[in-house]
């Protein structure tokens, strides 16, 4: 017959006092309390481990940290886990190691490591737009919390600032790339799911607006605005490269001379300062060819095209255009990127076919099946419509006619 152990009693657990050794008063059903020589006591969880059937002691806690109710609730729990043919100390061991993981993944310290996987998909100016956004808006409220124990309404409440600004296509920006980290940390093991998946619906979705831009008649007026405005002429060159080439702001204001090839009149363009991380090619045309004359003595002791103001050493910032047009008065008129819309819109009505176009736009298709069979960049025809359009607009500036002479030209280089 088994032995009976009466239950402690409150009364019993206070007034148990220290020896010279320490001992063990028993509650039952595996629960001890351990008093040791300096007085302190701590409940025990005895049992036989599911597998080896040895002899085992989980630790509870300290008394009266863990009251008696409290060290038999977990004696219960440990009973529980038991019966599942689960150790409570090897479970609790694994707990405690998850609470420390959780404690040195926190949601900016994920953010980092998958903003290095993300800067090799995008170009460096976006990835630190990217970054950036993220110490802005998310950072000072969310950066130091665990992610796993990160949730939608914190999330929606460091939003809140933009939206009550009105600044709904921030909003869906930072809600993607919070999303995107939080899909990384349950690829990686750090999460079990995405608490955030659903956010986007607390917001308004944003307006659509195309990037202002102007119509291909009114391209005459701006060159004339170009010729006659008081800016640098490096700055002055910026806008006029960009508007011939076709290329992004970022990828214009961070020209290197090193990209330039002359003897095959090319403008290499490394797929790490591509927006798709994809190596572009750009036909130079011999109004670029001019650009880069009238540059040389002015930026040649440069690694840049375009160098900063203050400091040669770096390339001018990617708003200097934007900048300079605003004070042209093309403020919400125009703005740099959209001078690549006034490309497309003017090629496009001039019967140039839509995929050279989009070439050299540098666009990637998003037909995952037709962008694998379909790999030229039709170099060939898009030196034909890049001479083209250097040559329209050059008659937009000069009033003169030039179009007829592009087959003449592509002979001649």
């Amino acid at each position: 017959m088994a032995k009976i152990i009466k239950q402690l009693t409150n009364t019993e657990v206070k007034a148990a006092k220290a020896k010279d050794k320490p001992y063990k008063l028993f509650d039952g059903a595996g629960l001890v309390l351990k008093v040791r020589a300096n007085g302190s006591k701590s409940w025990l969880f005895i049992y036989n481990q599911p597998i080896t059937k040895k002899r085992a002691e989980l630790v509870l806690g300290m008394y009266p940290s863990i009251s008696i109710a409290n060290a038999r609730k977990l004696r219960t729990k440990a009973k529980e886990l038991l019966a599942k043919g689960i150790d409570p100390k090897e479970q609790k061991d694994k707990e405690l190691q998850e609470s420390k993981k959780a404690a040195f993944n926190t949601l900016e310290q994920v953010a980092a490591k998958w903003h290095l996987v993300k800067k090799t998909k995008v170009s460096n100016d976006h990835a630190n737009d990217i970054w950036r956004s993220l110490e802005i808006h998310i950072f000072p409220l969310l950066g130091k919390i665990a992610i796993a124990e990160i949730t939608a309404p914190q999330s929606i409440e460091a939003l809140s600032p933009l939206v009550a600004k009105g600044s709904l296509e921030t909003v869906k920006r930072v809600s993607q790339r919070l999303n995107e980290i939080m899909a990384y940390a349950v690829n990686t093991g750090v999460i079990h799911s995405n608490p955030l998946a659903g956010i986007k619906a607390a917001f308004e979705n944003p307006v659509k607006r195309n990037m202002p831009t102007i119509p291909p008649e009114q391209l005459p007026e701006l060159m004339k605005a170009i010729s006659y405005a008081s800016i640098k002429i490096v700055t002055r060159c910026l806008i006029e490269w960009q508007l011939h080439t076709m290329v992004r702001p970022s990828e214009a204001s961070g020209a290197k001379w090193c990209e330039i090839d002359l003897k095959n009149n090319l403008w290499l363009i490394p797929a790490e300062r591509m927006k798709k991380k994809r190596e572009h090619t750009v036909p130079l045309t011999k109004q670029t060819l001019e650009l880069l004359k009238r540059l040389k003595p002015l930026s040649g002791h440069s690694e840049y095209l375009f160098p900063a103001d203050r400091d040669y050493r770096k390339h001018t910032n990617e708003q200097t255009a934007n900048a300079a047009l605003k004070r042209m008065g093309y403020h919400k008129k125009l703005v740099a990127h959209g001078m690549r819309a006034l490309a497309s819109t003017t090629l496009n009505s001039q019967g140039f076919d839509g995929d050279v176009i989009e070439a050299a736009l540098a666009h990637v298709d998003k037909d995952e099946v037709r962008r694998a069979y379909n790999r030229t960049d039709y170099l060939e025809r898009r030196q034909v419509l890049m001479a083209w359009w250097s040559n329209y607009i050059e008659q937009a500036a000069t009033g003169k006619q030039v179009i007829n002479s592009t087959i003449k030209y592509l002979k001649a280089v």
